[in-house]
């Protein structure tokens, strides 16, 4: 029931749903995690809100930095960073903007390897975003995303499934109903014919 936490986890203002994995080498800051939702390792995550039962892979970038392009002369961190270089304290309000465009997850979302999920960014339930895609949009709800930046291929389920699952909320259900129904869960006829 408590979270799992690999070696070389950094957890800063952090809170872990139920059942919840951080794998390896990653490091979340200012983020909520549902229950058994799980990161597979060596992820920074920065400033979310994700679901449960989300499943998310290794060298996933969840709201990564960015460098000031237009606004300042030098790009470099050393303007915003500057404790780093002793050039006196650092520029809180430049990383105020992430913290204000957080990124908001739905259920059951599985994100592939690799892939990068900008600030500000909303994803839907049951969504499906493919290895190495650079997420720049929000994502509809059971949609396939691929590519950078990323763009829908397809839908998972037909728009009056989507209604009905989203209708069942079957990620609430608690513990004991899941362990109870895990088997209709492994068929889509006769979960669909049992909940929705």
């Amino acid at each position: 029931m408590n979270p799992t936490i690999e070696e070389d986890v950094l957890l800063e203002n952090t809170n872990l749903g139920k059942f919840t994995q951080i794998k390896a080498h990653s490091i979340l800051h200012d983020v909520t995690i549902g229950d058994f939702s799980y990161c597979a390792g060596c992820n920074q995550i920065d400033y979310a809100i994700i679901g449960k039962f989300c499943s998310i892979a290794s060298f996933v970038r969840i709201n990564p930095g960015n460098h000031p392009t237009f606004s300042r002369i030098a790009q470099h961190h050393f303007t915003y960073r500057s404790s780093m270089f002793g050039f006196g304290e650092d520029d809180e309000d430049f990383f105020a903007w992430r913290k204000r465009d957080c990124v908001n997850i739905g259920h059951d979302v599985w994100i592939g390897h690799n892939a990068t999920i900008l600030a500000g960014v909303t994803i839907g339930n049951g969504a499906v975003i493919g290895a190495g895609a650079i997420v720049t949009k929000d994502v509809e709800p059971y949609s396939i995303m691929v590519g950078v930046p990323a763009k829908k291929i397809k839908m998972r389920f037909q728009n009056e499934l989507i209604e009905k699952i989203e209708h069942a909320q079957w990620w609430d259900w608690d513990y004991e109903t899941i362990r109870e129904r895990l088997s209709d869960f492994r068929s889509m006829e006769v979960f669909a014919a049992r909940y929705l």
